[in-house]
This record gives structure tokens, C-alpha cells and sequence, in this order.
């Protein structure tokens, strides 16, 4: 794959991931409400389900992954529900200042991480994202070396979107210092997780 095509693809995903929707809007929300480790953690599990996605599209398998029905929907459905319920959480609990909230607990971290990863496996739409722009990237020869050169463009590519998500809220999180607008905040943020699970919930239902 020649330089030209892979800055094409590169400004192509770049526009596709730096999009508003459920997971930009849930970096932002994790990070403002647990702080940045937990939307590192679920910007990497969104960079995993893209990978996987990636290598299924571009070997010639996103029609298999399109008949795993049954399985996506699940996963989809598993993961809009902890969206929602960390929604609840947020809404219901008592506001805790960000410095002394206790350091991020690994097992958080990893739901956190999974949630990311089945949320991204379950979306139908991602498997028509990449059934429509790779044809124009991939040739009839495409490779190991060519799957290694996309998932890069990908990988700097949401270090870039995702780690501007996390900086922007990160600096908002650390304006805060009383309890009334951490609670504000937090309730802000529940409502931008709990929206984004509903609107995956409406849009599996659509599928």
C-alpha cells in the first residue's frame, strides 16, 4: 500500500472516529466523572473492537461477522445495560472531590476496558464502515504488511482523537473543588452514558 493511500485513509478514519457519538461521548463522561484512566481504558477497548474489525473487513470476513446476529445484538444489549446502570451510579451516589478520589481500581478499569470492546464487536454498523471505504484502500494483493500499515494509521489515529477527548475533560475535572458541582458534573456525565446507552439500545432495536 503506497503513502497517497494511506493518508487518505487516515483523514477518512480520522473523520469516522473523531465523530460525535456513544464512544467519544462516553471517553468524555468516564473521564470527567472517574477521571482520565477510565477513558483511557475505554478508549483502548474501542481501539481493540476496531482492530478486530479491521483484520475481519480486510481478510474478507465482515460477511461472516454480519451473520453472527444473534451474537452482536448480545453483546450490544450487554453493553448499552452497564452503560446505563454506570448512568444510575453517577446520579445516585455521593460526590467525591477528584483529588481525593482513591486511585482507579483495576477491576473498574478492566469492565471498563471489556464494556469498550463488546459495545464496538456489537455495533452493526462498523462492519459496513469498513465493507465501504476499504475497497477504495486495499488492493487485490492486500497482506499482513498492508493489515500492519492500517491498524497503525488507526492506532496514531485514536491516540490522537481519543487522547484529545480525555485532555479537554481532564482539564474541566480538575477545575472542580466543590461538592455541589461535582455532583453537577457527575450528573451531566450520566446522563451523556446513560444517552449513549439508550441510543445503542434504539439502534439494535432498528437492526
Amino acid at each position: 500500500m503506497d503513502a497517497a493511500s494511506l493518508v487518505a485513509f487516515a483523514l477518512a478514519f480520522f473523520l469516522f472516529a473523531a465523530s460525535p457519538g456513544p464512544d467519544n461521548m462516553t471517553i468524555v463522561a468516564r473521564t470527567l466523572s472517574q477521571g482520565p484512566a477510565f477513558g483511557f481504558a475505554y478508549g483502548a477497548g474501542t481501539l481493540v473492537g476496531i482492530l478486530i474489525y479491521l483484520a475481519l473487513a480486510a481478510f474478507g470476513l465482515s460477511l461472516l461477522a454480519q451473520e453472527m446476529g444473534i451474537v452482536m445484538v448480545i453483546l450490544r444489549y450487554a453493553g448499552a445495560a452497564y452503560l446505563i446502570y454506570t448512568a444510575y451510579r453517577l446520579w445516585t451516589e455521593t460526590p467525591v472531590i477528584p483529588e481525593t478520589t482513591r486511585q482507579a481500581d483495576r477491576r473498574g478499569l478492566s469492565t471498563t476496558f471489556l464494556t469498550a470492546i463488546a459495545l464496538n464487536l456489537g455495533n452493526p454498523k462498523m462492519p459496513l464502515f469498513y465493507l465501504a471505504l476499504l475497497p477504495g484502500f486495499v488492493g487485490s494483493t492486500f497482506g499482513m504488511d498492508d493489515y500492519v500499515a492500517l491498524a497503525l494509521v488507526i492506532l496514531l489515529v485514536e491516540i490522537v482523537v481519543v487522547g484529545g477527548h480525555v485532555w479537554i475533560a481532564g482539564r474541566a475535572r480538575s477545575l472542580l473543588r466543590i461538592p455541589a458541582v461535582v455532583q453537577r458534573v457527575n450528573r451531566i456525565a450520566g446522563t451523556a452514558i446513560g444517552l449513549a446507552g439508550i441510543q445503542i439500545l434504539w439502534t439494535t432495536r432498528l437492526n
